[in-house]
């Protein structure tokens, strides 16, 4: 990492901070750390939050990571929003109010939701490197995944943003791209570029779903009851919702 954020880093382990399990277990990481050391809110971090922004998560994640070898770029979305959930909870509490709408009814209406408990849902263990591997239905071939970096998906983003107007952009094909490490034992960048270019789309769907299925995340659904009285079940976002006390 470089000299500057290793040092910001380092000298941010004197101020205040917890300790926060990450619900990836640390395996897709070369440290292999399991937990990591973030700093609670602070006045000066409202300044970050009331800014908002296209950064506003990658800003605050490196404001408050507290460790020394590790940049948010590198984090795997799911130990980002365990570090939010973290940050949210010890600012303001874990319950969090949210707009909702009744599908009976459609109008919206005000629900408060809980994050004090959060289950992580796993499927298949990845091996050694932080990769899964699964066959493919229709090419038969065997590949090996990860999970995008918080990095990675802001690169994406960025070349969205920078994509020619009224053409689409290929985002899956880029997603693909990253998520891809391994095709029949090659790692050569370009051969996979040339895979993912040939990839039918049910060979494409199955490394979505196989991602969703198997790779550790927070389970960030809950259940409100309407004022029609029915049960909903809502996801909690990372939004501006999330983050409302300080709007």
């Amino acid at each position: 990492m470089d000299s500057q954020t290793q040092q910001y880093a380092t000298q941010n382990l004197n101020l205040p901070h917890d300790v926060v399990p990450l619900p990836s277990g640390g395996v897709f990481y070369k440290n292999k750390k399991s937990a990591v050391k973030v700093g609670y809110l602070t006045a000066n971090d409202e300044n970050i939050i009331l800014g908002g922004g296209t950064n506003l998560t990658m800003d605050l994640i490196r404001a408050k990571l507290y460790e020394p070898d590790m940049k948010p770029e590198d984090l795997v979305e799911t130990d980002i929003e365990a570090i939010l959930i973290f940050l949210r909870n010890t600012s303001f509490g874990p319950e969090i109010q949210m707009t909702v709408n009744d599908p009976k009814t459609n109008k919206s209406f005000e629900a408060v939701v809980s994050l004090a408990e959060l289950n992580i849902k796993k499927g298949v263990e990845p091996d050694a490197e932080g990769l899964f591997e699964t066959t493919l239905p229709v090419s038969n071939s065997v590949v090996k995944i990860r999970p995008l970096t918080l990095g990675q998906i802001n690169e994406i983003s960025a070349m969205v943003d920078q994509y020619p107007k009224g053409r689409p952009a290929p985002r899956i094909t880029w997603r693909l791209e990253r998520q891809i490490v391994e095709v029949d034992g090659s790692r050569d960048r370009a051969q996979i570029a040339q895979f993912v270019s040939r990839m039918m789309i049910a060979d494409s769907k199955h490394i979505r779903k196989f991602l969703d299925d198997n790779e550790p995340r927070l389970d960030m659904q809950r259940v409100v009851t309407t004022p029609s009285g029915d049960k909903l079940t809502v996801f909690v976002g990372f939004g501006v919702d999330f983050f409302r006390p300080f709007f």
